[in-house]
Parts: C-alpha cells; structure tokens; sequence
C-alpha cells in the first residue's frame, strides 16, 4: 500500500511516497538518498516516537499527509586532527611561551634596569635576532665575542620560557667589555648607569664580534653593524669671519643621531636639526687665530635601522654631576627624514619616498571601507526565514574603542553606504603585490645595491627607553617594544596594520600598554620621558 507522506529535515519538508509493504529499514534507505543522511546518523521522529527498523507501520496509523521528521547531519562526520590536541596545562615552558607568544621580563640584579631596558628594545632589530642565531665565536678569549654569544644564548632562552630570566652571566661579559659598569659606591653595591652608554658598549662589541647577516651575496664590506645600525654623515665647515676661505667638507660614520633639547625644542625632528646646524669655533688656517664655523651636517646615507638619542643629560660644573633636561619633546611614531639629508641622497629617495606616501593614503581609505563593511555585517543582524526567531544580538558595540549602546545616537554604516564592499576592492594581498613591485621599480640602483640602507626615507618607530627621575645618577629606566615586532613570526598575513599595541619591559613586570600611552613618555616632569627612541625603515609589502 502507498501513502503519500512529507519529510521535513533541515527546516524544509518533501512530498514523498511511502511504501507500507516495505519495512521501515527501507524507508530510512529511501529518506537517506534524498537528505544525504547517513542511515547509522539518521533519527527518525513520528508522533514523538522514534522509528525503529522493526516498528510496524500499523502502529503508526499513517494517513495521507503525515510528516515525519529527519535529525542528523547530511556528509560524512567531521575527521580528526592531524595532529593531537595538547591542552595548556599539559605543556612545557618552551610550548606554552611559542603558544601564548608572551615575551619574558629580565630580572634586575642591583641597578641593572639601565641593561634589561637596552637588551630588550634591542629585541625589535630583525636582523640582529637573524644573524645572532647563526652566530659561534671562534675566539673564546676575546670578551666582545664571547659577549655577543652570551647575547645569543640569552635571546633564545628567553623565547623558550614563560619565566622571568636572569641574565647574570650576560651582565658579567658586559663588566669585561665595558668595567665601567661595574663601578661601586661604598654601602651602596652597583652604581646606576647611563643605557644609552650601554647601547653603545653592545653595539660596539656586535661590531668587533664580525657578526655578520647569513646568506647575503653581497661583495660590499662590513658586517651587521656597519650595514644595518650605521650611516655615514657628511658635514662642510664655512667660516663666517673669512667668506673667501674655501670650505671644508669630511665624513664620518654614525650608529646614532642625537636630538638636543634646549628652552625652544618642542619636537624630536626640531632639536635633531639643531644638532646638525651648529656655530663652532676652530682655528681659521686663513686668518691665524680663532674664528667662527658654520658647521652644517647632512646625513649621506641611511641605515635600516635608526636610533636616536634624546640628550637629556647634561654636565653641571656648579654641582659637579650630571643634570637632566625634563623639558616635554614629542616623537613621531612616523618619521620623514627626508630634509635631513644630503641633496644627492634627497634625489635618490625622493620618487619611492613621495609615490610611498601616496600608496599609504589609498591603504589607509581601503583600511576605513574594510572596517565599516565588517562593522555593518557584525551589527545587523540574520534573518531566518523559515520563522524561526532571530539571534539575540549584544547591546553594545565597539566605537573607536569604547562601548556605546545601540541605537543612542551612533550612526552605522551598511555596506551600501560605505560606496564598496571587500570584494569590490579586490584581493588586499594582490594589491599589496602591485604596490609592492611598482615601490621597488622606483628604488633608485644605488640604494638598491647598498645591502641594510633605508631605500625610502621613511621610518617607524618600533622601540623605546625611557627614563624616570630627576638625574642621571639615579632613576629608574623601562624599555618598550611595539608587540607585532617582538611577536612577529614573519609568515603571517595582516591586513588591518594595527600598530596600537605595545609591551611595556618595566625589568620583570611585563604588561601591555597603547600606541596612545607611549606618545605620551614625552617628558615634561620627573615620570617616564623617551631617552632612546628605536626606527626601523618602514615595511611596504
């Protein structure tokens, strides 16, 4: 006997006829090649009772038009991980610290905050983390080696462990190196030093060690140091009280520039040209005695990686110590160097630099559509057509980084009105290829050929540290690190280029801070003020 019947499985319900002579098996077969449900996942309900192959059908007094309802998923159950899932608490320090990607604090061993402060922000320099790891002294008698192996060790045990690290034996080659930092007061133990005095000391030993980035092809001399943390300055000396006087011109090399702070510096990029313009008096090969120079300096070529120096510090001779400038000095997070330096290198830079700039505002406006179109889908909610009710949705939303409440005066875009969708602007990592590729074609030969230069000008700032206090001889310093630079894996895929998140290394308290809270260490008291600001050339891929 055929009766015809509805199914109802997924929300939608099928005519179908059913064959009574046949056992209800059979049926479950029949409902199987239509739904895709496997027989052994397949529930069937009729009148609340579960359908078993050895129900009778006259016990359902099945009458035309009786539905049937299907549960269970159509396809094949879901497979197994590769490979197995290991739970936190079942990890070791080095799998829990590669898992939570959370940087460790060094601890202070007596005044040391001046070197946990360096070692850290010197962290954000790539190709220092590349060449280290490929790093073996040869010579276990010279300390600057053996300090930049320790260097090495000390990094990689730090992104192994979730604990803090004491780095006594590091601080130990350092006092080698450098005795000046193992100077003592009489019931006082260690003297606080100067970190921008051991940021010299480090870089000076990485330079003497030969480190050297692997892989490179390059025929041009040097090694880490002089291709990624130094530059080459050229100055001309002109004598104001001999006009006639031919002027002189001479280079030198440079691993840092200097920003000096007087009563009218207001900004990092003013006191950094006072520094480069300067009166001097020397003696004048024309007039036989003492004359004033203008000595004008110009930086002829850019190291990838830039560190300025804030000069804070200064000798009192009334007092005879050290005096700190607590003056309020803004610093860029971006910064444009481009009037800093030589007019031949100005020449060189000026087409990536300018046709960069470009690309950043048409990234910039992609970015705006981008959060707008997924700001609209997340705040309207789905409709189920098949009557069901609507997914409940939250009260707030996020505005520029606060909660507001819905519907109490905020506007929400929809995708119709931001003018694009994603798929409208395309494939974000195609058009970074392009931008990428048109960039490089503007790079002029030179730089292009000069391994560790900076090709376009253009900076950002990824590392920082800071002083708090009142004088050189005390105080406290605290580094800083921009966390997608420590963090970085260099394989992931980010489109957003969210830079707002930075790590805070207060010696073994670790913490996280806002781009906004580290604009605002610009001095101007005795908290925290930026002494040592870190750039790398800014990444455009």
């Amino acid at each position: 006997m055929s009766v015809q019947v509805s199914i109802k499985h997924g929300g939608k319900a099928q005519d179908v006829t059913l064959d009574t002579s046949k056992p209800p098996s059979a049926f479950k077969q029949f409902i199987y090649e239509i739904t895709g449900v496997p027989v052994d996942r397949m529930k069937v309900m009729a009148k609340g009772v579960v359908l078993k192959d050895d129900t009778p059908w006259s016990k359902l007094s099945i009458k035309p038009g009786f539905q049937f309802m299907v549960i269970g998923a159509a396809g094949e159950l879901p497979k197994p991980p590769e490979k197995p899932i290991v739970f936190l608490e079942d990890m070791g320090d080095a799998a829990l610290a590669s898992a939570l990607r959370l940087p460790v604090g060094l601890a202070n061993l007596g005044n040391t905050c001046y070197m946990n402060s360096t070692v850290q922000c010197l962290r954000t320099i790539p190709e220092l983390q590349t060449a280290l790891q490929a790093y073996t002294p040869t010579d276990q008698s010279d300390a600057n080696r053996m300090l930049t192996a320790e260097m090495r060790r000390l990094y990689q045990a730090m992104g192994q462990t979730t604990e803090r690290m004491i780095p006594a034996v590091f601080l130990q080659r350092l006092r080698i190196v450098a005795p000046q930092f193992a100077e003592q007061r009489p019931g006082q133990g260690y003297a606080q030093q100067d970190a921008e005095e051991c940021l010299g000391s480090i870089i000076n030993s990485l330079r003497q060690s030969s480190l050297n980035v692997p892989s490179e092809s390059d025929s041009a001399p040097g090694g880490l140091v002089e291709k990624y943390l130094m530059g080459e300055m050229t100055t001309e000396l002109k004598c104001d009280e001999a006009p006639d006087e031919p002027p002189t011109m001479s280079t030198q090399a440079f691993s840092k520039i200097e920003c000096n702070i007087s009563i009218t510096t207001n900004y990092m990029h003013t006191g950094i040209k006072d520094s480069l313009d300067q009166k001097i008096e020397k003696l004048s090969p024309s007039l036989g005695r003492q004359a004033v120079y203008s000595q004008r300096s110009r930086i002829s070529r850019l190291p990838s990686n830039l560190i300025v120096h804030m000069v804070r510090f200064y000798w009192r001779t009334d007092i005879n110590k050290k005096a700190k400038i607590m003056r309020k000095v803004k610093f860029p997070f971006e910064f444009d160097v481009l009037d800093l330096v030589t007019d031949d290198l100005k020449q060189k830079l000026l087409p990536a630099n300018t046709r960069m700039k470009e690309l950043e505002k048409e990234r910039d406006e992609r970015r705006k559509v981008r959060k707008r179109t997924r700001k609209a889908v997340q705040t309207t909610p789905a409709v189920d057509h098949v009557g069901s009710p609507p997914p409940s949705v939250s009260s707030t939303v996020e505005v520029g980084g606060a909660s507001a409440p819905v519907g109490e005066g905020m506007e929400v875009d929809t995708p119709n009105q931001t003018g694009a969708t994603d798929e409208e602007l395309g494939d974000e990592g195609e058009i970074r290829k392009r931008e990428a590729e048109e960039l490089a074609n503007l790079i002029h030969p030179d730089l292009k050929a000069d391994v560790g230069a900076n090709s376009t000008g253009v900076y950002e700032l990824v590392g920082m540290v800071t002083h708090k206090g009142a004088s050189a001889d005390s105080g406290h310093y605290i580094g800083y690190a921009r966390a997608d630079v420590v963090n970085s894996s260099g394989n992931e895929t980010k489109y957003d280029d969210d830079h707002d998140q930075w790590i805070k290394f207060d010696d073994d308290k670790v913490s996280m801070m806002t781009a906004d809270k580290v604009g605002m260490l610009d001095g101007g008291g005795e908290e925290s003020a930026a002494y040592i600001l870190l750039y790398r050339s800014k990444r455009f891929s």
